[in-house]
């Protein structure tokens, strides 16, 4: 029996070394120079692979598909893809937030472990696939450079995010071609632009900060850091934020500065500032509570002279600080376009396929793995496990097979 995957990424990499581990024939075709190479980038070069969590926990952390995952998860837990690798030779560590990461810190070491992993299957790289036909129980894949026959396609093309590693949205249009219906492509995982002039406080990082949101009268809150750009806001917690919003009409965003404390304790803790420093300036008791190059922005917003000295800080003027030190706001703008977007929130309808195999329900034969599919989760290795789960679940359907 002879295999096709579309797409050298994670998923396909690894439905290629699941597969071969069953002496099934595998080629994989790959439009790029060279396999992996989103992978590459992943992580700021990093590659953070999986969390190292429960299926509970990692089930809470999918913004779309959670349903359709928990069978493949289930199959193949962060565990069992840390034990794939280490078993080929890749070290891991586990960093803060469950985050695993390759021991080396490079990306490339992944990738390097799953070409290994991938020996004997046949590879054509700078080959994209330009079609995809079924007919006579056989499927015919055209390419720029040749006609082939296969008896099973697995579709592993990425989504629509980072196009120059390759991913153009074509399995998209693959999908479409066996009639299947596409949830449409939307950014996730980006930058949030702000109406705000952020511009000097371009490279501003903040720590322990909670971001809210409210979309369509939904309520959202991400707790962690985050940081400034020049025309908006980024980091985990908004690149979190933003999957969570990407399909709201209405949204407003808010930053609580003081978590950890209540109204009653912040206000103790203003009061006892202000004690300590009767005769500065309102702007300099703000640099115990903000970062200094955040300060003159805040006080903007809130209304509030900073040349004020605290002993003529009235009780009202308080209130207004504790107000937006609690319940500051950020003027939502727009999110980053899709472009920007680290993965694509949005792909082949999962009410389409089986959530056991990964087997089109349309089309006998057909697989979908990876990020092609509707499904997407937060920041911090789920999405790269979504992937490892759907192919590995995706091999062992057609090994079982043959």
């Amino acid at each position: 029996m002879k295999i096709a995957i579309i797409g050298g990424g994670a998923a396909g990499l690894f439905a290629g070394a699941r597969l071969r581990e069953g002496n099934v024939d595998v080629t994989i075709f790959d439009g790029n120079e060279k396999l992996g190479k989103k992978l590459y980038i992943t992580g700021k070069g990093r590659c953070n692979l999986t969390n190292n969590c429960d299926r509970d926990e990692f089930l809470s952390n999918i913004v779309r598909g959670e349903k359709f995952m928990m069978s493949s998860l289930s199959a193949f837990l962060p565990q069992d893809t840390m034990d794939f690798f280490e078993e080929r030779g890749l070290r891991l560590k586990t960093e803060r937030g469950n985050r695993v990461f390759p021991a080396s810190d490079k990306s490339s070491d992944v990738i390097k472990t799953l070409e290994r992993s991938c020996r004997g299957c046949e590879i054509k790289l700078n080959e994209k696939v330009k079609d995809i036909s079924f007919s006579s129980e056989v499927f015919k894949v055209v390419t720029e450079k040749g006609k082939y026959i296969f008896d099973k396609v697995i579709i592993a093309t990425g989504g629509k995010s980072y196009s120059a590693t390759g991913s153009c949205g074509s399995g998209y249009k693959f999908a479409r071609t066996f009639g299947h219906e596409v949830v449409e492509a939307r950014a996730a995982l980006v930058p949030i632009r702000l109406a705000d002039n952020v511009l000097g406080l371009e490279g501003l990082a903040l720590k322990n900060v909670t971001l809210h949101a409210e979309a369509d009268g939904k309520k959202l809150s991400q707790f962690g850091e985050m940081l400034f750009t020049g025309d908006g806001i980024t980091g985990p917690i908004v690149l979190s934020m933003s999957s969570l919003i990407n399909r709201a009409g209405k949204i407003s965003l808010w930053l609580d500065f003081k978590p950890a404390l209540s109204e009653v304790q912040l206000d103790g803790r203003l009061l006892r500032e202000f004690e300590n420093a009767k005769n500065k300036n309102l702007s300099n008791v703000m640099h115990t509570l903000l970062p200094k190059n955040l300060v003159p922005f805040f006080l903007q917003k809130a209304g509030l002279n900073g040349e004020v000295k605290v002993n003529s800080v009235t009780a009202s003027m308080r209130r207004t600080l504790l107000g937006y030190l609690k319940h500051f706001p950020l003027a939502y703008k727009s999110l980053y376009p899709i472009e920007a977007g680290i993965i694509t929130s949005g792909g082949v309808n999962l009410s389409e396929v089986n959530p056991k195999t990964m087997e089109s329900k349309k089309q006998v034969g057909l697989y979908f793995i990876g990020e092609v599919l509707d499904v997407d989760a937060l920041t911090g290795g789920f999405n790269l496990q979504i992937a490892f789960a759907t192919a590995n679940a995706c091999a062992k359907a057609i090994i079982k097979e043959v």
